[in-house]
């Protein structure tokens, strides 16, 4: 800036040298001046504004940067910081509750819930891990060492949920060694015919995968834990409770059905509701009746064993 000042005030009294011989007709400070005096002043303050409007504008475009960088920044740690809050809240309820909890038409006070005609209930315990498996001494490091095996167990089982034919499947929870989990909870399919009897099939599979597992997992450990499950299917109602810590869950007869055929199962087997047989057998897998037995707070009900190449001895039982 200075060096384009003093070139500009050389070339002009070179160039303009006739106009600064001529003499002032009124006197003031300035016209006391020669006029090269005064050309350069008015030069140097025209530069000078010059100078500071290029400052400033310099100025405000290095703020404006910052303030988009920053707000840029600022912008992507929430974009990564809602995508973490819903990995997390899809990791504790299922995908489409987790959208529902996200929406921001949600009302805080507003009590989720949804009812469906048709849903399938499992419950699957391993009676023998806190019986025989499970004990408080040094060897175990006061019982740590079994919740460590019984962890696993559970990591093998929630594994089989990212495979794609067990996408329906929901994990509800899990409650000691037993673990529950259902199916055909997807809104806008509840009333279907199809899905009320595919979710059935889907579930079931889920169990004999869950068997399948379980025994991989003995060989390679060298234990002998087997699963003793309960099925049905039919009408309930799925919510979240809670406020800090919100839980999924699901009620009505058909998980009472489930938990019972589960607690008044054998180990080794599949036991299901007569329905849920009837479904079963009218798509070509085979249910070995156990008769009746009695159901707490049900009385006596009829009862059925899904018979599976896994079954553990034979039960001289009627097929259906």
């Amino acid at each position: 800036m200075l060096l384009v000042l003093i070139l500009y005030n050389v070339t002009f009294l070179v160039l303009q040298l006739e106009l600064f011989q001529q003499q002032p007709t009124s006197r003031s400070l300035l016209n006391e001046m020669s006029l090269p005096v005064q050309s350069a002043i008015y030069l140097a303050f025209f530069f000078i504004t010059l100078h500071v409007i290029d400052r400033k504008v310099e100025y405000t475009s290095r703020l404006d940067f910052l303030w988009k960088t920053k707000f840029k920044s600022e912008r992507e740690e929430v974009e990564t910081m809602g995508g973490v809050n819903k990995i997390l809240l899809e990791n504790i309820l299922p995908a489409h509750v987790a959208l529902h909890f996200l929406s921001s038409n949600r009302r805080l006070d507003e009590l989720y819930h949804q009812r469906y005609k048709s849903a399938s209930v499992l419950f699957a315990s391993i009676p023998n891990f806190f019986k025989e498996f499970y004990m408080q001494n040094d060897i175990t490091r006061d019982g740590l060492e079994c919740l460590r095996v019984l962890n696993e167990i559970i990591y093998d089982f929630d594994k089989l949920l990212l495979k794609p034919k067990f996408c329906v499947v929901e994990k509800i929870k899990t409650i000691g060694s037993t673990y529950m989990a259902a199916s055909g909870l997807v809104p806008g399919q509840e009333n279907s015919q199809q899905d009320s009897q595919h979710h059935v099939f889907v579930l079931l599979e889920f169990a004999l995968s869950m068997i399948s597992v379980l025994n991989q997992f003995n060989k390679e450990s060298f234990n002998d834990f087997k699963l003793r499950m309960g099925m049905s299917h039919g009408e309930i109602i799925a919510g979240v409770v809670g406020a800090q810590k919100p839980q999924y869950d699901i009620w009505g007869n058909t998980v009472n059905l489930a938990s019972r055929m589960d607690s008044h199962g054998i180990v080794g087997r599949i036991q299901v509701t007569e329905d849920t047989a009837t479904v079963l057998t009218n798509h070509n897998f085979e249910c070995v009746c156990r008769g009746p037995i009695a159901v707490k707070g049900r009385g006596n009900l009829i009862t059925y064993f899904v018979k599976t190449s896994m079954d553990y001895g034979d039960l001289s039982t009627t097929k259906l």
